[in-house]
């Protein structure tokens, strides 16, 4: 039997207790950054298994295993999965619903986790057949920025990676589906807060008053022109005005407003120039209105480029296997999403791809954050057996 047939074997004989974590997970979320218990779960998972583990890593209970491979030297690969959870109210019907008011694994890092422990321990039981170092990264807080992958990388831990590979669940694509994207794959992200003082007063006298609530109104308005006549067209760059807090009666002109917003874009080219438009825009409100303005701008995750060659060795690899564990693989399109695993990839080579997790008899699947978010779980198996045949084809 070949330490694939092996490796797969293990996968599918545990694969009912890949689902019970899972399950486990979903019923127990908790939030970015405070995924205490979550992590004590990961960690007791490993306890006595023959590795390195280090927790509490970056900012955060970001933890690392490690792995030696025990049939001579090789390369150190990192395989990431994330675990934390969103400020989101579940509404799916499902048995195993979130005992955490609030709180709901409503992007799949639930079975991320998942298929990760059931690989990384199938992979500990089979290392004298393998060679090299895999890296585990157990990783915190992808969801709410500064996110963990920066701190984990920042901390050197990583450092002696030669390559570095993540999968997430998309329930918006057919299971069986897993789809690559060379070079750049998700945007970048960068978010904003504005608030805008004006003077307040009577809702029947607005001349005596300069309104807050006007001036948001107009740079709702013009910061879409931020796009559509300073952008290059051939360029994919998003402005979305997600907030606008202006509380008050009918009769009151609120003396200020604050609004939020996002910024994504897949060149990083543009990451600077959106800011310095959008600098501008403010400064003209302040002299057209008469107000004052502050503008509060992050930028954050950068885009996720993926290695063109590592996709191009993954997409032939999976090609070869499509039809036994899963049915196609393909190229895709940019994700308009973010993700902190672009850090890894700004440091070390690799790939980031996605696996369908559309459910059973859906034709129109819930997207990921959405409060009736579902996956398949049969995804966890592909996924499991996805990222292994990346790591026997660099470790095998």
């Amino acid at each position: 039997m070949s330490l694939k047939e092996k490796l797969f074997k293990q996968l599918e004989g545990n694969e009912k207790r890949m689902i019970e974590i899972r399950r486990h997970l979903h019923e127990n979320p908790e939030l970015s950054f405070k995924e205490e218990k979550t992590a004590q779960f990961i960690e007791e998972f490993y306890k006595d298994k023959d590795v390195k583990l280090t927790a509490n890593v970056g900012n955060g209970y970001g933890i690392i295993v490690e792995i030696e491979g025990g049939a001579g030297d090789g390369p150190t690969l990192g395989l990431r999965a994330d675990f934390d959870a969103l400020p989101i109210q579940e509404e799916a019907d499902v048995e195993f619903k979130s005992k955490n008011e609030g709180v709901m694994h409503a992007c799949g890092h639930d079975g991320h986790t998942a298929y990760m422990l059931i690989l990384g321990e199938a992979l500990i039981d089979l290392k004298d057949e393998w060679k090299g170092k895999i890296k585990l990264i157990h990783q915190h807080a992808e969801e709410i920025p500064p996110g963990g992958a920066k701190s984990i990388v920042e901390s050197g831990i990583l450092d002696d990676l030669d390559e570095v590979y993540g999968i997430h669940l998309f329930p918006t694509l057919d299971l069986g589906d897993i789809t690559v994207c060379p070079g750049e794959a998700m945007t970048g992200r960068s978010n904003f807060d504005l608030k805008i003082q004006g003077s307040g007063g009577h809702g029947a006298m607005p001349h005596t008053t300069n309104d807050a609530l006007v001036a948001g109104g107009y740079f709702v308005t013009t910061a879409q022109t931020i796009v559509s006549r300073r952008m290059d067209p051939n360029d994919s760059v998003v402005v979305s005005i997600t907030a606008f807090d202006a509380p008050g009666g009918y009769n009151v002109i609120q003396d200020s407003v604050t609004l939020r917003g996002t910024v994504r874009y897949l060149s990083m080219d543009n990451k600077e120039k959106v800011y310095e438009e959008m600098a501008q825009l403010v400064k003209g409100l302040e002299v057209t209105y008469g107000v004052e303005c502050t503008l509060d701008y992050v930028y954050d995750y950068p885009v996720l480029y993926n290695t063109v060659e590592k996709i191009g060795e993954i997409e032939t690899l999976l090609t070869e296997s499509a039809g036994t564990y899963f049915e196609k693989v393909y190229r895709d399109k940019p994700q308009a999403a973010s993700e902190d695993f672009a850090y890894y990839l700004e440091k070390t080579p690799g790939a980031f791809f996605f696996v369908g997790a559309k459910p059973d008899g859906v034709e129109t699947a819930y997207p990921n954050h959405h409060p009736k978010f579902e996956v398949n779980e049969k995804s966890l198996l592909i996924s499991a057996k996805a990222m292994a045949e990346v790591v026997l084809n660099k470790l095998g």
